[in-house]
């Protein structure tokens, strides 16, 4: 039988009450399972991570180890002892008080729509164009045709009943199993036809530049085990369920992404492999093998059995890309109902739809957010697919990251606060778990902002791409100022919340009930 909420307040929230009433159980074993595929592998960053070379390798597999492997053990133990709707915001806040939960949670939140609005739909557009549309880029009416459709797509998914938008991330895992299999077989194919690029065994050394170019990017891979507690009861057995699918999840995840980024070395000359279009003109490329041929320049061009295929995989890439969005949004949407509905948000977006157990307010303003980001981006960029990619990817990562240093800490603070909560699973050394994670976080984060920073800040080994030593300090403040922006309106957020929380102070004891905002 599935244990009910476990928040160890003395009450929720009126407001809280009413709204938990509303949601639906449909979120089983391998459901869960399937939602955490789509929200870990995801494939726009395949060929940021590819672009560094064979060193690439050498740090995805050593950040499994220390990060990956770790903050699974760590959301394994949070997610089954603490089922509640919310997840990641409730163990913030529960740990450290609602402020710290309200400012935590913004940034958790904000970064999907962000996402979805400008990095998910350009990979979207690169793949349409490239393979149906001969590497020509649309016309900006048909682009923002395309992309708006990419984005409400992804939004109404979310609005659904979640026994109706789940099956959006169940194709998604699937499709990241039949694209990432079929490139990696076609890979082999391909190198005993044509051979293969190679790279000498020195060529995976690891190197601090290295280092500071790729961490944050596979550290905002590697996270997402806790998105699926953010529906904690819509799962039929939270308490089983999430250990089983945060472990398995877990090895599929580290072979999705491996495997893919290393054919891509094997394929293509590091000097050859973008960010935006690595993964997408390596999967060109090496489909020529079933029909059409690579020109002197490196131009790839399928026919036959090739362009099917490759306009297949373009299908399934699209529908990869979507559910990356989807689960990220229907995830963070949930987690910002409820800190509306607990008081750390304002009241009028924690509330749950009575016809679809969905937070719908939250899910509008998610797609009029995504679509903000895209029209703003693209303008600024002034249409350039690969500026508007590599801007909003910059921004995602650094405000993703950050959201973990409400999360790791929480372990070993949750511990002690609730000693008696049953544990159904307990991560081994808690504490230095939760050091370690919120150290590597702390670190992504600092070079995001200030790349190099304790070497060369922003020497040419570490400038960013399309950045000169003398923008440094601009650099900075692009990325500082939109951070500090969202860590305010998580403060905002909290003051709007204040009706919320002295409505349950009142309940729980109105006779001592002061003015003033109640934390």
């Amino acid at each position: 039988m599935t244990a009910g909420p476990t928040t160890f307040e003395p009450a929720p929230p009126p407001a809280a009450q009413t709204e938990r009433q509303k949601l639906r159980k449909h979120f089983g074993r391998f459901d869960i399972l399937f939602f955490l595929l789509c929200t870990i592998v995801g494939v726009d960053t395949i060929g940021s991570v590819a672009s560094n070379g064979a060193e690439a390798f050498t740090w995805l597999i050593v950040l499994a180890a220390v990060f990956f492997i770790p903050s699974a053990l760590l959301t394994a133990e949070l997610g089954a002892a603490f089922p509640d709707e919310g997840g990641p915001y409730i163990w913030t806040s529960r740990a450290f008080g609602r402020l710290a939960g309200a400012v935590n949670n913004f940034l958790y939140w904000i970064t999907n729509p962000v996402w979805l609005g400008g990095t998910l739909s350009v990979s979207a557009v690169t793949a349409y164009t490239t393979f149906f549309n001969d590497g020509k880029d649309l016309s900006t009416p048909a682009f923002y045709v395309f992309t708006l459709l990419f984005v409400w797509v992804g939004v109404l998914a979310a609005i659904l009943s979640f026994d109706i938008g789940k099956w959006i991330p169940t194709l998604g895992a699937w499709s990241r199993f039949l694209l990432l299999g079929l490139f990696t077989l076609t890979v082999v194919v391909y190198g005993v036809k044509h051979g293969l690029h190679g790279f000498g065994a020195g060529d995976f050394s690891p190197t601090y530049a290295g280092f500071v170019a790729l961490v944050p990017l596979l550290m905002f891979n590697y996270v997402g085990f806790e998105l699926p507690n953010t529906a904690g009861e819509e799962m039929t057995d939270a308490q089983k369920d999430v250990p089983f699918a945060i472990f398995r999840s877990a090895v599929l995840s580290v072979l999705l992404y491996a495997l893919p980024i290393l054919g891509i070395l094997l394929v293509l000359p590091v000097k050859a492999i973008s960010g935006l279009g690595g993964f997408i003109d390596a999967m060109r490329q090496v489909f020529t093998v079933y029909g059409g041929h690579v020109s002197a320049d490196g131009t790839a061009t399928l026919s036959g059995a090739g362009s099917v295929l490759g306009d297949l995989a373009a299908i399934m890439f699209i529908l990869t890309v979507l559910s990356s969005g989807v689960t990220w949004v229907m995830g963070s949407d949930r987690a910002l109902a409820v800190s509306g509905y607990d008081g750390a948000a304002p009241r009028f977006l924690g509330v749950i739809s009575s016809r679809f157990g969905t937070p719908v307010r939250v899910n509008i303003l998610s797609g009029l957010v995504s679509t903000l980001v895209l029209v703003l981006a693209h303008e600024l960029t002034h249409g350039s697919a690969a500026k508007l990619f590599g801007a909003v990817l910059g921004l995602a990562v650094s405000t993703t990251l950050v959201s973990y240093l409400g999360i790791f800490p929480a372990l070993p603070v949750l511990r002690r606060k609730a000693p008696d909560v049953p544990r159904p699973y307990k991560a081994p050394y808690p504490l230095a778990i939760s050091i370690v994670l919120t150290a590597l976080i702390l670190f992504a984060t600092l070079q995001l902002v200030a790349p190099g920073a304790g070497d060369h800040w922003f020497s040419s080994a570490y400038a960013p791409d399309g950045w000169s030593h003398g923008e440094r300090v601009k650099y900075l403040l692009t990325e500082a100022i939109p951070l500090a922006l969202f860590i305010l309106f998580g403060v905002l957020f909290w003051a709007l919340g204040a009706p919320t929380r002295a409505a349950a102070a009142a309940d729980r004891n109105p006779d001592d009930l002061k003015p003033g905002i109640t934390g």
